[in-house]
């Protein structure tokens, strides 16, 4: 094992995304994250199906790559029994079920920490453990993409929300309650106090939307979405070339516009009134914006590269998921990761963070369900004969 969270134990009994994501980036950092499952398996585990993904789901491999997994009933009083006794050798207990589903199976926070003061107890939820909606069901598209407000300051006025892409707000909130992890980790490295720790979707939705929520909250008047034709700064747009997109990153306009119109061949802009400075030309941004359009148009986006770079003009190309994968910068900036498989290395995306000290490696892929179950049942004391008596009664598959 590799990494910088190496002997640290990590139980989590989580379903889809939001709380297996913090999990799985803790497995990354080489941290043995036992994944408790239903008999039935993780939910997430069959839903790839339906896209076509027969035999495998990429999504889940993301998500749960490195774990162990032990599938067990905890319907049954054996099966709350070796929950309990799983914990007790935890260092971070992990879960995204809600509050009264923990407090059923006595694992809530205030069961567990009394129990056991040194244990890291990481929640990941909707609305949080004491909003009124602690216990509303959620998913990210909920809680983050619409709640949170993200959907309606993406969408200009007047037309459909997008729909979110899978994961969106799950991996954002799973990261955060990663690091969340880790400084628990290190405070109780330093006073030998666990603690309960917790990142909920709607939280992360909004620290998303901080400066426009900071604003709304400081002068009580609310941002509305941008309009592309009549943004204030047009070198800080997309814009269509020959043959794909590129987008301006001139955020400072006054200090990039020479060198935009130089490498444009349009110096005829720096003596124009209408664009003479930052204001003017948020004042005349439409006109500006489909001046703009027009030039890029002339040249293909691989043309245009050279001549930004060339002028000191800020830019990105605007890319699809095909190029993503192809691209050397990504690869190169460590966007992707060879993971081990039984047929051979498996490329996947990458968690989120590097450390150059203890660098990370991925130990494997996701688990069958329950394919630890009997290792990890040895390691707590118990006997084949218990074993196979609970296998018998279906306390475990």
């Amino acid at each position: 094992m590799a990494g910088p969270m190496t002997g640290v134990r990590v139980v989590e009994l989580a379903v889809w995304v939001a709380g297996p994501s913090c999990g799985g980036i803790l497995a990354d950092w080489g941290a043995d994250v036992v994944k408790i499952e239903p008999p039935e398996g993780d939910p997430f585990r069959g839903v790839m199906a339906l896209g076509g993904f027969a035999g495998s789901n990429p999504a889940f491999a993301l998500d749960n790559r490195g774990k162990r997994s032990i599938a067990i009933d905890l319907r049954t009083d054996e099966g709350r029994e070796a929950a309990a006794k799983l914990v007790a050798t935890a260092d971070v207990f992990l879960s995204n079920l809600r509050p009264g589903a923990l407090r059923r199976l006595g694992l809530d926070h205030e069961t567990l920490r009394a129990r056991h003061p040194r244990l890291i107890y990481a929640h990941v939820s909707g609305y949080g453990l004491d909003s009124a909606d602690a216990d509303r069901a959620a998913y990210d598209v909920g809680a983050f993409w619409a709640r949170a407000g993200v959907a309606a300051m993406l969408t200009p006025p007047g037309t459909p929300y997008p729909l979110q892409r899978g994961g969106m707000g799950d991996h954002t909130a799973g990261s955060q309650a990663a690091g969340a992890v880790a400084a628990a980790l290190y405070h109780r490295e330093k006073t030998g106090e666990g603690q309960v720790v917790t990142a909920s979707l709607a939280r992360t939705g909004v620290y998303m939307l901080g400066w426009d929520l900071n604003i709304a909250l400081a002068t009580g008047v609310a941002p509305v979405p941008a309009v592309r034709a009549t943004f204030p700064n047009p070198l800080i747009l997309s814009y269509p070339t020959a043959d794909g997109w590129v987008w301006l990153l001139m955020l400072q306009g006054d200090r990039h516009w020479p060198d935009f119109c130089r490498a444009v061949g349009r110096e005829d802009w720096l003596t124009e009134p209408r664009f003479a400075s930052l204001m003017l030309r948020a004042m005349n941004a439409t006109e500006l914006v489909h001046a703009i359009e027009q030039e890029l148009k002339q040249r293909t986006t691989a043309a245009w590269g050279p001549i930004f770079d060339r002028e000191n003009v800020w830019w990105a190309p605007v890319q699809t998921l095909a190029e993503v994968v192809h691209d050397p910068v990504m690869a190169g900036a460590g966007a992707f990761v060879d993971v081990p498989g039984p047929e051979g290395p498996v490329k996947m995306v990458a968690s989120p963070a590097d450390f150059h000290g203890t660098p990370w490696e991925v130990r494997g892929g996701p688990p069958e369900l329950g394919q630890h179950t009997e290792e990890v049942l040895l390691e707590m004391g118990y006997d084949w004969d218990v074993i196979i008596r609970w296998k018998e009664a279906g306390v475990i598959p």
